[in-house]
């Protein structure tokens, strides 16, 4: 048992995956500090939501009005800036550390058309771990989707087999059919022939016979 648990430890330790929401109105920035290593991938999800009246709730906004400006900040280089990008309100948004260090990593709701100081949420969640283990993660969800496609297309290969089967049957059917067909007609015709020549025969020999009794 505690060999299992070690081992469950040593596969989950590479991933460290947390989750947030804050509140605040468009506009707002909200910073969040997080200490990568060299060669460590942060995949960041995010969500932003916007305070509808008619709902009385929190519903995503059209891109036309919103968005959401992601910057990250070396904190160990005097806040050196290494990424500034505009996003639309929901999406994904993946970060390697070239450095080992204190990254700062905020957030801010963009607005882009006039529509008031709107109450606004925003839920962040962050998965961090080394590029390779994550991408071997990815890589696992893929085996798994090319297994389903893999037993649906071997499923779909039974399927034609059984299909070209059957049509095999039919033809071979079919081919008896004509064959039996034609062996047919041909012993029909053979016995036309044969009586045809029966009767010739018949005919020559009672001609044969009525001239020996002189009777023709």
């Amino acid at each position: 048992m505690l060999f299992h648990l070690i081992f469950l430890a040593f596969i989950f330790l590479p991933f460290r995956v947390s989750a947030f929401y804050f509140y605040g109105y468009g506009g707002d920035r909200k910073c969040f500090l997080k200490e990568l290593s060299k060669d460590t991938l942060l995949k960041v999800s995010y969500n932003l939501g916007v305070y509808d009246g008619k709902l009385i709730d929190y519903a995503l906004p059209s891109s036309n009005d919103y968005g959401i400006v992601i910057d990250v900040e070396e904190v160990f280089d005097n806040n050196h800036r290494v990424v500034h990008q505009q996003n639309s309100p929901s999406g994904n948004f993946e970060f390697l550390a070239l450095e080992s260090g204190e990254y700062k990593i905020c957030f801010q709701s963009q607005v882009k058309n006039w529509v008031g100081k709107t109450k606004t949420k925003l839920e962040v969640e962050f998965e961090i771990g080394l590029g390779e283990m994550l991408k071997l993660k990815e890589k696992d969800a893929l085996k798994s989707l090319h297994g389903r496609i893999g037993i649906l297309t071997s499923k779909i290969m039974e399927i034609r087999r059984e299909q070209q089967l059957v049509r095999e049957r039919e033809e071979s059917f079919r081919d008896i059919s004509e064959s039996v067909n034609s062996r047919a007609m041909w012993w029909i015709v053979i016995q036309v022939i044969l009586l045809i020549l029966i009767c010739v025969w018949q005919m020559k020999s009672l001609r044969s016979f009525f001239y020996k009794q002189k009777i023709l």
